[in-house]
């Protein structure tokens, strides 16, 4: 279904492309707000991407690779926007209401939360963007470096030192280890 939508869209279909871009949307903006660390500036990173996806839809040379193609044009557009405004970030944090968590104490979970956000916070956007096309979009290493164009050795290079950055901030904050060193 998604091949034959890429091709409609490559053929000039804006009906097929914005079913795709609906689909893909969730997951470029939690993508994007990951990296960036601020909504505002990730939904404009989005809007970016998409434009562009849409302005250069015709380069997508496998249909198949369609996900790919758009997490590396939303992570560019992340890296241009965060190149262009250097700012200080606010993050907020919020986490839906209802009946089966109102029992939970969520205090202890939104201070870790805060706390690896703020580690997260502190990575070069080049670590940032390999934690959170690794972990939060699941893609192997392998699939990671040909988002961002990198050696697989770079990836690798760059989660490791990414998560060892974390763990000294986790360290320095007190905190046991929220980041599972790896076992040698």
């Amino acid at each position: 279904m998604q091949r034959e939508l890429v091709e409609r869209a490559k053929a000039g279909d804006h009906d097929a492309f914005t079913v795709l871009a609906r689909r893909a949307y969730p997951r470029l903006r939690g993508t994007a707000n990951l990296i960036l660390r601020d909504p505002e500036r990730a939904q404009d990173a989005v809007q970016d991407a998409l434009t562009l996806a849409w302005l250069n839809v015709r380069a997508v040379r496998e249909a198949d690779a369609w996900d790919s193609w758009l997490y590396r044009t939303t992570v560019r557009a992340c890296y241009r926007l965060a190149r262009s405004e250097r700012r200080r970030q606010l993050v907020e944090l919020a986490m839906p209401a209802s009946a089966e968590t109102e029992s939970i104490d969520h205090s202890a979970i939104l201070a870790q939360r805060d706390l690896l956000g703020r580690g997260l916070g502190r990575l070069p956007i080049d670590q940032r963007a390999v934690m959170v096309l690794h972990f939060y979009l699941d893609l192997p290493l392998g699939d990671v470096a040909e988002v961002l164009d990198i050696p697989i050795g770079t990836a690798k290079s760059r989660l490791h030192r990414g998560l060892e950055a974390l763990r000294v901030s986790m360290a320095g904050e007190g905190v046991p280890a929220l980041v599972p060193e790896r076992s040698a």
